[in-house]
């Protein structure tokens, strides 16, 4: 009787082992889609490249910042196009430090989030004949001092400050910073429901020509065509950042990470996204795109990539984006 246990249990391994006995591909490459309008373009560019340069079938996985990068920690994603490190530099670096996820190229590094107001609340407009609301406001700090300007709608005791989605690393970091100044004494804090919410929120108070503060960051469609003032904080200074929050926000690689496997699951692939790189201003010709066509991310990708096949194509062998360019038409 154990004669016969252990050979089926040989057999059973022997069995597995055919079945991980391949070169290890995979059939279908999913990446991160954690909700906000770049990561959606950069996904659909990758993507564009996987399926027609590559032959790769792909998809995307939607969630949270948190549950995304745990998706990529566990191998449910295999590509994170756009993450914003420093939001989530604790887990991010132990991932990393584990061996789970690789940092395979920094997307791009020259963007800038926090508090935002629309420049006429500070400057006025006379064309839109709005007079400036505050004109004292450049700090953070000195939102003590308009409470009365940002009035919450429902609360008219408070003033209110808009805040980046529940689901978004993001938004904790600014409860903190809005504590560590005191702000919380005077305005509520809203967190939408999603990044439209929060496009909702700033582009109905601009089109109105009302006062508004609240978190945002670049690339963004809205960065690129409203005229909007990211308020001043404290210099940068790590150990104060990590203990209240109470500086500007630290400088941000915005990279594409893989899961641990990836490399020998789709090698040239990986080689691709090891010279994938762009920038804000880059990002957000895509995003106005959107805006001023009522385009989709994916149609965004495609302009963007018929305008910039010079920068791609320096991405992918001669080959590769042949084939990528005859399917799509460029």
């Amino acid at each position: 009787m154990k004669k016969w246990f252990s050979l089926v249990i040989m057999a059973s391994l022997l069995v597995l082992a055919a079945c991980g006995d391949d070169d290890g591909e995979l059939e279908e490459i999913v990446l991160a889609d954690a909700d906000w309008n770049s990561i959606k373009v950069h996904n659909a560019i990758m993507q564009n490249i996987m399926e027609y340069g590559y032959g790769f079938e792909t998809d995307t996985l939607s969630g949270s910042t948190p549950n995304t990068v745990q998706g990529l920690r566990d191998g449910d994603i295999n590509v994170y196009s756009e993450v914003w490190t420093d939001n989530i530099r604790e887990v991010y670096e132990e991932a990393i430090d584990a061996g789970e996820i690789i940092e395979v190229s920094i997307n791009f590094d020259d963007n800038e989030q926090g508090l935002y107001v629309p420049t006429y609340v500070i400057e006025g407009d006379e064309e839109r004949g709005i007079e400036p609301l505050a004109p004292g406001l450049e700090t953070v700090e000195d939102l003590a001092d308009y409470p009365e300007v940002f009035q919450d709608p429902e609360d008219n005791d408070m003033g209110r400050i808009v805040n980046g989605p529940s689901g978004w690393a993001v938004n904790e970091t600014i409860v903190e910073k809005i504590e560590y100044y005191g702000l919380d004494e005077m305005y509520n804090i809203m967190s939408p429901g999603s990044d439209a919410a929060l496009v909702s929120s700033l582009a109905s108070a601009y089109e109105s020509g009302e006062p508004w503060v609240g978190y945002y960051w670049s690339p963004t469609w809205v960065t690129a065509s409203y005229d909007i003032t990211l308020l001043e904080d404290n210099p940068y200074d790590e150990e104060v950042w990590q203990e209240t929050r109470g500086t500007e926000f630290p400088p941000n690689d915005v990279t594409v990470a893989v899961h641990e496997d990836f490399p020998e699951q789709a090698p040239e692939v990986y080689e691709f996204l090891q010279n994938y790189e762009t920038s804000t201003a880059l990002t957000e010709e895509a995003l106005v795109h959107i805006l001023e066509e009522d385009a989709s991310p994916e149609e965004a990708a495609v302009y963007w990539m018929e305008l910039h096949e010079d920068l791609w194509t320096d991405w992918v062998p001669e080959d590769v984006a042949e084939s990528v360019k005859e399917e799509l038409g460029i």
